[in-house]
This record gives C-alpha cells, structure tokens and sequence, in this order.
C-alpha cells in the first residue's frame, strides 16, 4: 500500500471518526434540551403517557383480557361520547374560565334528539342541528352574562346545570326515556360501525404526513425568522416512528372488531381544534387572555369576542357529545349527562394537562385524558370491582394532575417560561 493510499484511507477513518462525533452531539444536545423543558416545567404529554402506561401494564397484569383488541375497541366507544365533551372543556379552561353545566347540556341535548327525531317526526338531521344550534345559543348566553354582566362563570354555569336538568326532565315527561330506533343511521354509527381495515390504515398514514408536513412549514418559517428549527431528517425520522406505532396500533384492533368511526370523529375534532390552538390567530388569542387578560386587551385582542367563542364551543361540543351518547345507548333517558358524565368531562381535560389556571392546554389533552379515565373504568370492571374504587381512583389521578400542573406552573414562573 502506498503512502497516497494509507493518507487517504487514514482520512476517510478522520472523516467517519467526526461524524460519529457530531451525531453522538447532536443526540447529546436533544437529550439535554429534553432534560432542560422537563426541568423548566415544560412537561408537555409526558405525565399522562407515563400514567396511562402504568394503568395498563397493572390492569394487563391482573386480567389479561384489559389490552385484548375487542376491549379496546369498546373503550374506544366510550371514549368518543365524554370526549367530545371534554374537548369543549378544553377551549373554556384555555381562556381560565369553567363551565360546570356541560353534562345537562348534553344531557338536554339528548332529550331534545329524541324528542323531535321520534315523539315530533322531524328528520333525524334536523332535529341533531337543532339541538347543536341551541348548544350554540346556551355559549352565547353565557357569554353575555359574563362580558357584560359581569357574572363569574361559575355561578353562571352552575345555575345552568340546574336549569338544563330541569328542562331535559320536562321534555322527557313522565316516561322518563325515549327509544331510538334500532337499526337506524345514528344508532348504527354509536354502537357498530367501524372503518374498513383499509381505511383505517389510510387514516393512520396521512396524520403522520399531516403531522411531517405542518412540523416542516413550521421549521422553514422559524429558519426565515433567524430561530433555531428542527432538521429534516430529525422530522422525518420523528414522523416515521409515529407512523409504525399507529399502524401497529390500527393493526392490532383489527385483529378484533377495528376502529370506530365514532372515535375517528373524536380524533378529527381533536386535529382539528388542535390546528385552530396552535396555528390561527384565533388560537393565539385563547392563549393571550387565558394566560393575562388585561394584556391580550392592551394588545388589541378582542377579549369579548374570544370569551363568547370559547363558551359557544364548549356548549355546542357538550351537546353533541350528548347526541352521541344517546346514539350510544339508543334512547334518551332522564340519566343521560347525570352522574359522573360532568366531572369526568373536566377531569379528562385536566388530567390530559390543560391548566386550570389558564393559558395552557391542547386539544389532545382531552384524548389523552379521556382514554386514562376510561381505562380506570374498563379495568375495574373486568376486575368486577365496585364502583365506589372507580371514584376514588379518579379523584386520586385527577389530584395528582393538578398537582403537577401546579408545580410545572410555579417551575416555569422561577425559569421565567410562563
């Protein structure tokens, strides 16, 4: 061998050596700056995945049938009707205010679906727009009692769980429920329907694209401004791995009865309202005065307008969450949006990591917070514990979620990131 050849060999070995070096940086830098968000509060949906692994791996130990794929497919079922709900709640906790009647709205909304669709003959159609547009109009006369009466949200709203209570029992009558035919559209899609194995698999695909290409965009606008941006590679490389586990995930539950249209709805709201958060001036402006609202005001923000869309989408979401949960059961009946529907709503939100202190959150807080209470639920059945463990159960998750909310608050506060 040649010294020529030995100088280049020696070089291409330099060559390598340096950009193991750099990949074993770059790798280093992202673990840092992980550390560094965790650290500063920014915890993102990190509490509640880790939670939400846990519940899983004990329920799977005690009854193997918890992660057997029809299981999960009724879980998603249940998931779709309190999570539709709770994603208003989001938008209403974004801005720091609560709404406490959510459940008999989607309580009354029941009721009014199966009141006009089977007692009044009206079309199904328009009896489910009716009772959207009178969800919309219970937001808007929120919204005007707290813009310009001043009136806290919470009396507000408490008053209204009453008054909607009251009103679905009088629609209902002395009966108490009413039918749903079986077998119709609306019954079919709350409780069989389910996407065709290739759609599905479609669907899981194109989120990841959706998710690669908006991420992309992002990056090259942060580069325009001078900011510091993720690479391309390190994108594709994320948008890759989140496409094998969805496909795993929708390959798997069709190995049972596969993936409801119901919880795709629920999803696509969720995308939806999570690119209205984070990509819209609209967005922005949920997060201005949730996080200081007399600032958003000196900004320019329209304040009145931001709080009268956040009630009328917190509202219109909990009766057509109440729309689905009667489609569910097939009948509406005066326990529709009474027990536990109103709390684990709020509390789906919040243990999801929307703050109740306002001015953080994101519309997949309310997926991930209702698939942990659910799956509190699911579990305890199978285990065929009582109810009262469900309760104490959830009270706890959700006291824990607060607290961390707390205290990821009071982190972001001293590292000077709230």
């Amino acid at each position: 061998m040649t010294d020529d050849t030995q100088q280049v060999s020696s070089a291409r070995l330099l060559d390598r050596s340096d950009e193991r070096v750099k990949h074993a940086d770059k790798l280093g830098n992202t673990i840092s700056a992980f550390v560094d968000r965790v650290r500063s509060g920014d915890l993102g949906s990190l509490p509640v995945v880790v939670g939400l692994i846990v519940i899983c791996t004990a329920f799977e130990s005690l009854n193997p049938v918890f992660l057997a794929p029809n299981n999960l497919v009724n879980l998603l079922f249940d998931c779709s009707t309190v999570g539709v709900i709770s994603l208003g709640i989001v938008c209403i906790l974004m801005v720091g205010e609560i709404d406490l009647s959510v459940g008999s709205v989607s309580g009354f909304a029941s009721a009014l679906v199966g009141v006009l669709w089977v007692s009044q003959d009206w079309p199904v159609a328009v009896a489910i727009v009716t009772a959207l547009a009178l969800g919309a109009a219970i937001g808007a006369l929120y919204a005007f009692l707290f813009n310009r009466l001043g009136m806290p949200s919470f009396v507000s709203t408490l008053a209204g769980l009453l008054g909607w209570l009251g009103l679905q029992l009088y629609l209902l009558g002395s009966s108490g429920s009413i039918n749903l035919p079986y077998g119709s559209p609306l019954v079919s899609f709350g409780q069989m329907l389910v996407m065709p194995p290739i759609v599905s698999y479609v669907l899981a695909a194109a989120a990841s694209l959706v998710m690669f290409v908006t991420g992309y965009r992002t990056a090259a606008r942060r580069r325009q401004a001078g900011l510091s941006a993720s690479s391309p590679g390190r994108m594709m490389l994320k948008a890759l791995l989140v496409t094998i586990v969805l496909e795993f995930v929708v390959y798997y539950l069709n190995l049972g009865r596969g993936i409801p249209w119901m919880f795709g709805l629920f999803v696509g709201l969720c995308m939806v309202m999570n690119y209205a958060l984070t990509r819209t001036k609209w967005g922005r402006s949920m997060s201005a005065v949730g996080g200081n609202r007399e600032a958003a005001r000196r900004a320019g923000i329209n304040v009145r307008r931001v709080y009268l869309t956040a009630f009328v989408l917190c509202s219109t979401l909990a009766a057509a969450g109440g729309i689905l949960a009667a489609a569910r059961l097939a009948s509406s009946s005066q326990q529709a949006g009474t027990g536990d529907v109103n709390l684990n709503a709020i509390a789906a939100a919040v243990i999801g990591g929307t703050s109740l202190f306002g001015g953080r959150g994101s519309a997949y807080s309310a997926l991930l917070g209702v698939i942990v209470i659910q799956s509190i639920a699911s579990g305890l059945t199978l285990l065929d514990l009582s109810s009262s463990l469900r309760y104490m159960i959830t009270g706890a998750v959700l006291a824990i979620a607060v607290i961390v909310d707390s205290l990821a608050r009071r982190s972001r506060l001293s590292h000077g990131r709230a």
